[in-house]
């Protein structure tokens, strides 16, 4: 019975570590992807960007779907991000 306790005020401490944010999804329009290298570098940049957990870049579309932790990162945080790589993009209208 001991360990059981031991265990427990184990978990619940571990859940009152850093608070978990919202999981956001946001679709970035790229305008200035030429080429169908582009969307490697663009994913790359993107995945650095810490709370970033899933960046699919299409060419064809010119656009980036980004899975976030909101409370981690913000859109402003993925467009300077793909800038910064060489690509300006905004927030997809309708989305």
């Amino acid at each position: 019975m001991k360990t059981l306790s031991i265990v427990a005020a184990a978990f619940v401490a571990a859940g009152s570590g850093a608070a978990m944010g919202a999981p956001k999804e946001v679709t970035l329009t790229v305008p200035t992807m030429d080429c169908a290298t582009c969307p490697v570098t663009i994913k790359a940049a993107l995945l650095k960007v810490p709370g970033v957990t899933r960046a699919v870049v299409s060419y064809p579309r010119r656009s980036a779907k980004i899975s976030f932790d909101d409370a981690k990162t913000d859109v402003a945080a993925l467009t300077r991000a793909t800038d910064q790589a060489g690509y300006p993009s905004f927030v997809a209208e309708g989305r």
